[in-house]
């Protein structure tokens, strides 16, 4: 008969030889357990979870928002109250607002580039009110200063920071010289 491992173990097959060749005993009240769940027993544990998202958010850049000078800030005011006007007589003008975006998670935020046609200039609740029901490119639908109300989508006037257009950038540069 082989020994065990060491010289000093007994061997195995005799000190189980009462139970060595009994079947494999299997419950018969409770379903056998497949291979699937036995290995998931033996999976990894993540004992940081979150750690991976974190580290993404942190490598995540924001941008400062800049504040807009006096002037920058008239000549916006200005705008919107050529497309009220334009709005008026019942025109809808198609135009691209510069908008910044606060991040949820961290300070700064981004600026993106919305373009589409306005309906209406809600001027009691601030907010430009778009036509379109298509979400913007990079833009999550409830972003502070971009959200859904109904079935249009409205911007808060202070989070726009330019607008363009075929309708208003001749005021931009005011001396055509």
């Amino acid at each position: 008969m082989a020994k065990g491992i060491t010289e000093k173990e007994p061997d195995p097959r005799v000190v189980y030889a009462d139970i060595i060749d009994l079947p494999h005993w299997q419950s018969l009240s409770r379903p056998h357990m497949s291979l699937y769940a036995r290995s998931a027993q033996f999976a990894p544990f993540a004992a940081l979870s979150g750690y991976d998202e974190m580290i993404v958010e942190e490598g995540h850049e924001t941008d400062t928002r800049v504040e807009l000078e006096d002037w920058e800030l008239e000549q916006l005011n200005q705008k919107l109250t050529l497309i009220a006007d334009v709005l008026e007589d019942g025109n809808k003008p198609r135009l691209t607002f510069t908008v910044f975006v606060p991040d949820e998670r961290k300070h700064g935020g981004s600026y993106i580039e919305v373009t589409d046609t306005v309906k209406r200039i809600d001027a009691a609740a601030r907010k430009v009110v778009l036509m379109s029901e298509k979400d913007a490119v990079g833009y999550k639908k409830d972003a502070v200063g971009y959200k859904a109300s109904g079935m249009n989508k409205t911007i808060d006037f202070d989070k726009i920071v330019a607008i363009h257009g075929d309708l208003v950038d001749y005021m931009d540069n005011p001396d055509p010289t």
